[in-house]
């Protein structure tokens, strides 16, 4: 194709050496031009245009050549309008002038610039000389060469190309149009149709001479031969722009004369790559409408390419197109064989795949998004299309014997494209379940890619707020997504651990919320049936599936506490709202293997402290119950706190978690206000032996004084809404409580227990607590080993302030110094507060009790 490639810095030095020429030669002819010498001039672009017969160029640098000498020809071109367009009559002894130069490469290149001026002129006629011309260029069969001249015939004729029917009324009306002085058309002078001819006899010839290219030089360079004409493949694609861009072309013509014969050129050249690109140009540059009324003959050629070529990346686009064209056509007005679109494509594609049994896989399905793309976004009402398509893969993947699909593999790709299709388009996820053949498509992925295309179903139904209101739309949303419902064949045994997975249960808990039936009744009944379905997800999925079903119940319970006299049977459905909550919990705690989550269900934590929500007025559980004034609501009431306790008791190990979670029971006991006494202290009872059985004696301590504010604050249905204020109960868990402080032998722990119990007898003194006021005698006599009245609180702080000097130097000492400080302070204020109260209100001084001996307990 060229003689001496050479590396790219001979390239450099052979175009240097050319455009050189083509300067100096143009710079003469300009001269020559200018003193009005034209054959002079002539000779000089003959010189000038000699560098076009090198072989010395690669198609990339022969380019650069080509671009320079194409400016200096329009110089010329324009310089002999100007001169011959008063005497047009001289441009005939030119014509025949040039003919006589040796060179065939500059010498077409004259013929073609001075061709395009006697157009331009209005000499002779246009079509006789637009024959003439493309006829000559035959005569330059040289591969890069031929290509470059037929690509400057097109650009200098692109302006003259007639375009436009030859009838009178149309010559007149465009004469009519043109400027004054302009040369007038006249009949005869060529029309649309011959300009047909002119660029489909160049497009043939240049398509020829680009598929030559191929088979000139040796084959260890076949590669490189292949790259140089990808380079030059749009010389050859733009025969088909100028076509396309032909105003006057109908789509009569481009039935009857334009396709047929780019058809045949494509078909006959038997060359992948043109046959692959002209294919595309097709269908990228000619107009919808023209593909909708010949795409029989369009696929009928696609199907005698060449077996190398990609016919997937062809009716794909062709699909793509035309799925746009028509999804946009005015409605009412649809577009032509419309409605045969998808029969036409699919029956093509059905054969293209039986005839090419080596196609691969991954092009089998980008096919069939192509085809589920045009059938829902064409044919939104014809789920028969789409499932047809999906039937179709099915089947295709079952002859190839194909079982598991990797999600992140060239078919996985494609078929989550494919499968993500319908989600998109249809807005809803449930018109899925009219494809049956959808999740059989869907099940020929492994694990992790059915995982992926339920979430992405799980996530558009989150989006379009898919509401949930009948047992069939629940049955057929977890039909779809059961892969995240429960365990697969398919599913690796370390799945769980795995951060999708966590992902995947939320999207699944954030679905729950999603269920809302029209009525109480039939919203338990939905609740009840999807608790039954993900109660068969296995430990690892119900610590995230069952507390939004919890959540839901605790929901309705409320919402149906204000029907209480619309239904006979409120009070039997309420208990049964709340064994079926409890039972729900239950199954965390067997099945899931959990503790804490379960007890804060059982108890009385807001419900952003597990999952955000949207009213922060439900409370679960044991509150739930307790608000809900119903027929032995507080045997309700007992068992959740109760199951609580339970759990603290037997499957709450870690201490942190012990100390918290018996916060949370002593906050919920204070919550609940209508439970019996003799429901009421078992409770209080457990809880404080709870606090008593701690591992860590701190804890012990911390957990007794929260837990003897029960006996404080506390109330029952017998205390008609006042507090409990059982003053002696609450000294009796304090003393216990300061008896194991003494025993801590770490000095800094001790005395931030100490500190925390001394705040905690000045509240109740604060709270007018009298027993505490006798308490204090012994809490000292345990600090100090001294027995002291209410009288000697001064000498108590010193003997504080000393045991605080003896701590280490530290932030933590310092900050306990402070502390103390503070209480020495409320006790002043506190004492000060009790004197006033005394002189308000003269009582008798309680009597102080005798300090212990040595060997007697607190």
């Amino acid at each position: 194709m060229y003689d001496n490639p050479g590396n790219a810095t001979d390239q450099e030095k052979f175009l240097d050496q050319s455009i050189r020429v083509v300067k100096a030669e143009s710079f003469e002819m300009k001269r020559c031009l200018d003193k009005g010498k034209t054959m002079d001039a002539l000779k000089h672009a003959l010189q000038m245009l000699n560098e076009m017969r090198t072989s010395e160029l690669s198609p990339k640098f022969y380019y650069r050549l080509y671009m320079d000498t194409m400016h200096e020809l329009q110089c010329l071109e324009v310089n002999l309008i100007q001169e011959f367009a008063q005497e047009p009559s001289k441009l005939s002894n030119l014509y025949e002038c040039v003919q006589y130069a040796s060179a065939i490469i500059p010498r077409l290149y004259l013929l073609v610039t001075i061709g395009g001026v006697f157009i331009k002129c209005g000499l002779g006629s246009r079509k006789e000389i637009l024959k003439d011309l493309v006829e000559m260029c035959r005569g330059v069969q040289h591969p890069l060469r031929g290509l470059f001249l037929r690509n400057y015939l097109m650009q200098c004729t692109r302006s003259v190309l007639p375009d436009f029917p030859e009838t009178e009324e149309m010559l007149l009306s465009h004469n009519s149009t043109l400027p004054k002085g302009t040369p007038q058309l006249k009949p005869r002078d060529g029309t649309v149709e011959d300009t047909i001819d002119f660029v489909l006899i160049n497009f043939g010839e240049m398509n020829k001479l680009w598929v030559r290219m191929q088979h000139q030089g040796p084959s260890k360079e076949k590669e490189k031969r292949e790259k140089d004409r990808l380079e030059l493949r749009i010389l050859v694609g733009t025969n088909l722009v100028r076509l396309a861009q032909l105003e006057a072309l109908t789509e009569e013509m481009y039935v009857r004369d334009v396709l047929p014969s780019i058809l045949e050129q494509i078909v006959s050249c038997r060359d992948t790559i043109s046959q692959e690109y002209l294919m595309e140009c097709v269908i990228q540059v000619f107009a919808d409408d023209f593909h909708l009324a010949t795409l029989n003959e369009f696929l009928n050629a696609c199907g005698q390419l060449q077996q190398e070529v990609n016919i997937k990346i062809l009716l794909i686009a062709l699909v793509d197109r035309l799925a746009l064209y028509t999804n946009s056509s005015i409605e009412g007005q649809p577009a032509p064989t419309k409605m045969q679109l998808f029969e036409i494509f699919s029956e093509q594609a059905t054969n293209l795949i039986k005839n090419r049994p080596d196609m691969p896989m991954d092009d089998i399905v980008a096919l069939h998004v192509s085809l589920v793309s045009l059938a829902v976004k064409c044919y939104p009402d014809r789920l028969d299309y789409a499932n047809m398509t999906f039937l179709g893969l099915r089947q295709v993947i079952e002859e190839k014997g194909i079982t598991d699909i990797e999600a992140f593999g060239k078919v996985g790709r494609e078929l989550t494209k494919l499968l993500n299709i319908p989600i998109d388009e249809y807005k809803n996820v449930l018109r899925l379940s009219e494809l049956p053949e959808y999740i059989k498509v869907m099940n020929y992925f492994d694990y992790r890619g059915q995982c992926n295309i339920a979430a992405y179903m799980v996530q558009n139904m989150l989006e379009q707020e898919t509401i949930l209101r009948h047992q069939e739309d629940v049955d057929a949303a977890f039909s779809l997504i059961s892969a995240l419902l429960k365990d697969q064949e398919k599913q690796p045994e370390s799945s769980h651990e795995t951060e999708e997975f966590a992902d995947e249960q939320n999207l699944v808990a954030r679905l729950l919320h999603l269920i809302r039936a029209d009525d109480v009744d039939s919203q338990f009944l939905l609740l009840n049936s999807a608790r039954k379905v993900l109660g068969e997800g296995g430990r690892h999925r119900l610590r995230y599936t069952l507390p939004p079903i919890i959540f839901e119940l605790y929901r309705l319970v409320l919402q149906f506490a204000d029907m209480k006299d619309e239904d006979e049977k409120w009070d039997v459905k309420i208990r049964k709202m709340f064994v079926c909550a409890m039972g729900t919990i239950g199954a965390l705690v067997s099945t899931a293997e959990l503790a804490e989550l379960p007890m804060k269900l059982y108890l009385n934590v807001s419900i952003l402290v597990i999952i955000q929500f949207v009213d922060l007025k439900i409370f679960q559980g044991a509150i739930t119950a307790d608000r809900v004034l119903f027929e032995d609501n507080h045997t309700v009431v007992y068992e959740f706190v109760s199951k609580a306790l339970s759990i603290l008791e037997d499957d709450v190990v870690d201490s942190r978690d012990r100390v918290r979670c018996l916060q949370l029971t002593v906050g919920t006991l204070l919550k609940t206000t209508h439970l019996p006494e003799e429901n009421w202290q078992p409770l209080a009872n457990q809880t404080v032996l709870a606090a008593a059985k701690m591992f860590k004696k701190p804890d012990q301590v911390r957990s007794l004084v929260t837990v003897a504010s029960l006996y404080w604050h506390g109330e029952t249905l017998e205390t008609n809404g006042d507090k409990m204020r059982n003053g002696k109960k609450v000294v009796d868990i304090l003393r216990k409580s300061a008896k194991i402080a003494r025993e801590c032998l770490e000095p800094l722990v001790q005395q931030q227990l100490f500190i925390q119990l001394l705040s905690a007898y000045i509240y109740y003194y604060e709270d007018k607590c009298a027993e505490v006021i006798e308490t204090l005698q012994w809490i000292i006599y345990c600090i100090f080993c001294f027995q002291i009245n209410v009288d000697h609180i001064e000498e108590l702080i010193s003997r504080t302030q000393d045991n605080a000097v003896q701590l280490d130097v530290s932030a933590e000492a310092d900050n306990l110094e402070k502390q103390l400080g503070e209480t020495i302070h409320r006790l002043q204020l506190a004492k000060i507060d009790v004197a006033a109260s005394q002189v308000a209100s003269p009582r008798t001084e309680p009597d102080l009790p005798q300090p212990p001996s040595e060997n007697e307990g607190l």
